[in-house]
């Protein structure tokens, strides 16, 4: 993959909420083209529901890639996901088809757009060390320590983002370098090329549609599908649960709290992630940005997928 020019790709990003999915299918109706999953929590089969991945129905109006391959207990990575991501690419451009990357892990577009930083491999003496004080601390001491010791790259993770947390972590204290420094210090080389279309959304505007949005995945069984993630995958520090609403149904199904506040820490914990989204999105030059709904613009943006976004911005 490394030796390969960059592949003709069409990226389509943006926050949660804001219609990527409907957007994406009008696109490669129109375009021709193979859609391939670019969110970290989509990969999960355990929460479909919960995740908002595309529905049968949705994914029978064309081929969808990289969705829903991993168990709750597995972890992966941005590394692994590109791989995976650039050979269902690959395939998609071998039959004549356009590849379509959506999703709102704004990591994995950098991952293909920029490269992926080669960062030294952790300690496994450290990572044993940190679980060890995770399972006696707790995650929030550790988060903690990740902002004392990398500020930059805390602000770009979730408080419960166990996974990356802890990778942080390992990273620093194997290398002297926070990942953060890795990221803007190590060579890389881009894996893909073309426009990073994406959704812009005022947040105000967008906070009533997460609500509704949340309403509706209640209402088609998220509850139930975290029951069946439980009697599957019983460790809820797994990757998996980091999923948002997984840990807020679980809660309310133990009797922990109510359905309306579950439904209320749900929509709190979505729309921090759609703003630490929309504050990623907005910091990249080569960004072109597209109302909701517009796929006018969107195709146009398509249409000239022989745009190469640099990614040397922050």
């Amino acid at each position: 993959m490394a030796n390969s020019k960059p592949l003709p790709v069409v990226c389509l990003a943006g926050p949660t909420g804001t219609g990527k999915t409907a957007m994406a299918l009008a696109l490669a109706e129109a375009l021709g083209g193979e859609v391939i999953n670019a969110d970290s929590r989509q990969v999960y089969a355990d929460f479909p529901v919960i995740t908002a991945q595309p529905t049968d129905a949705q994914r029978a109006r064309c081929p969808h890639h990289c969705y829903a391959f991993l168990p709750a207990a597995r972890k992966t990575s941005a590394g692994r996901w590109a791989e995976a991501a650039c050979h269902a690419a690959r395939a998609a451009l071998a039959r004549g088809k356009t590849p379509l990357l959506v999703g709102g892990t704004g990591l994995y577009f950098q991952a293909l757009l920029r490269g992926m930083a080669e960062i030294p491999a952790a300690d496994p003496a450290v990572g044993a060390e940190l679980a060890a004080r995770l399972a006696g601390g707790g995650l929030p001491a550790l988060r903690g320590e990740l902002v004392r010791v990398d500020a930059a790259y805390a602000a770009r993770v979730h408080p419960n983002d166990r996974q990356r947390i802890l990778r942080a972590l390992e990273v620093f204290y194997a290398t002297k370098h926070p990942f953060s420094w890795w990221h803007a210090n190590a060579r890389t080389k881009a894996l893909c090329r073309g426009p990073l279309i994406t959704l812009e959304a005022d947040l105000d505007a967008l906070t009533p549609r997460l609500a509704r949005r949340i309403e509706r995945m209640i209402a088609d069984g998220a509850f139930e599908e975290v029951r069946r993630a439980l009697a599957a995958c019983p460790d809820t520090d797994a990757p998996g649960w980091s999923c948002i609403g997984a840990a807020e149904a679980l809660a309310c199904l133990q009797g922990k709290i109510s359905r309306g506040e579950c439904a209320r820490l749900w929509l709190k914990n979505t729309r921090a992630y759609a703003k630490r989204q929309l504050t990623w999105f907005r910091a990249r030059a080569e960004a072109r940005f597209v109302a909701p709904g517009d796929t006018a613009a969107a195709l146009a943006l398509a249409r000239g997928r022989d745009f190469q976004g640099d990614f040397t911005s922050p």
